[in-house]
């Protein structure tokens, strides 16, 4: 790729925001143009569900850099404006109010959306979903002790929220349509040991919920399927994310659950990136194509686009890792479990706030969740990176330190 003049980013998320300052980093001298749908700089998501959501962070505080900061880095900043329209031909991004802007490089960061409940009733006005600042702004207006609140999805959004409101003095309950909490990222051990964490908190937890609809307007119910219904002040809906792939595919840009990308983040087009939520790429760690929505990716392979556009590419390989805090539990997890032959636990998750699964798959370390055990994660993120050969009767015996399965 040749030394471009102008990159202009299209999406201010974390993935946009790191691709910016990466590039003044490494010693990008030309102009950066990021184009954002929200009116704020780059902010950190995690926290909303958490911290922001508790009142104990403020926006400021939520932003990936000071405005000071990013102003002294000359990267120009559009807001509250979505790109409508990519002309490859003309190298130029179109903005929803006709403005054209012409880049010689373009990073698309366009991450992903709140997925909505497909069901009557979840389009009144205290139905929220869970992605923005403003989202959050507007739960909080709702939250005051005594409410009640339903919870719609039993993933990490989901938990870490009825954990902050129920701790907030809020009657909370979590409704779940598998038949587990986590069902899709983790093992059922793990699973129970969440969901009695947070029934002995106080959260009305149910599994295999099958909704039907939302009643009342504003809703005053949430009933379901066997006519059964659960009363409520307002909802919350945290089942998932959409990938923002529309722009990129419109523009002629293969799609294959995410916008395609190789180890170096370049799309099918040589002048275009993209990183984050929104990207599927290439992972040589576990031999085959991901997706994956985590800050950790988002970050890092921002880090790798920005290199490629600055002409100094270094590949994205990175072992993925994700965590949650809910209440005083931190889970970390390392590495995919998926297609795992053999778990093996240290500590006991019935008994115990603090323990660890480690999953193998031909005797090799594949992954690891790690629960309130930081020195744990630690080790296991480099055990996976060199998909270590564990013995699982040794791996178990918790008088053995994690540390001597590293190689000398």
């Amino acid at each position: 790729m040749s030394d471009p003049q102008h990159v202009v980013i299209v999406g201010a998320g974390q993935a946009g925001g790191q691709l910016a300052a990466e590039l003044r980093q490494i010693g990008f001298a030309g102009s950066i143009t990021l184009i954002g749908e929200e009116p704020h700089l780059p902010y950190k998501r995690p926290p909303l569900s958490k911290a922001y959501l508790a009142g104990t962070a403020t926006q400021d505080s939520l932003l990936v850099m000071p405005r000071a900061t990013f102003d002294k880095a000359r990267i120009g900043f559009i807001g509250s404006t979505r790109v409508t329209k990519i002309d490859r031909a003309a190298k130029t991004v179109e903005l929803q109010d006709g403005r054209n802007i012409g880049y010689d490089k373009l990073a698309l960061c366009t991450g992903g959306r709140a997925r909505p409940l497909p069901i009557p009733g979840a389009d009144k006005p205290n139905v929220f979903l869970v992605r923005t600042i403003a989202d959050i702004d507007a739960i909080r207006a709702h939250c005051a002790a005594g409410k009640r609140v339903t919870i719609i999805g039993g993933g990490f959004i989901g938990l870490e929220i009825a954990a902050v409101l129920v701790k907030a003095g809020l009657k909370v309950t979590v409704l779940e349509g598998l038949p587990r909490v986590l069902a899709r990222v983790t093992v059922p051990q793990m699973s129970e040991f969440f969901e009695r964490v947070h029934r002995e908190a106080g959260v009305d937890l149910r599994t295999s919920a099958q909704i039907k609809s939302l009643d009342g307007d504003p809703v005053a119910h949430v009933t379901f399927a066997d006519g059964s219904r659960v009363d409520t002040d307002f909802v919350i809906i945290g089942i998932g994310l959409i990938a923002n792939v529309e722009l990129a595919q419109s523009a002629g840009l293969p799609i294959d659950n995410g916008i395609v990308v190789d180890e170096h983040a370049v799309t099918s087009d040589p002048d275009i990136v993209a990183a984050g939520d929104c990207t599927n790429h290439p992972n040589a760690h576990f031999g085959r194509r991901l997706r994956l929505e985590s800050v950790q990716n988002a970050l890092e392979q921002a880090r790798a686009a920005a290199h490629t556009l600055a002409g100094k590419p270094k590949p994205y390989d990175a072992v993925p890792w994700f965590w949650s805090d809910q209440y005083d539990v931190k889970l970390q997890m390392v590495g995919l479990s998926t297609g795992f032959d053999q778990m093996i636990l240290r500590g006991d998750p019935k008994t115990q706030r603090a323990f660890s699964a480690f999953y193998l798959g031909d005797g090799k370390l594949i992954a690891a969740d790690c629960v309130t055990k930081p020195a744990d994660f630690a080790l296991a993120k480099k055990l996976v990176a060199i998909r270590a050969q564990l013995d699982p009767a040794k791996l178990a015996d918790e008088t053995i330190p994690l540390k001597t399965f590293l190689p000398a």
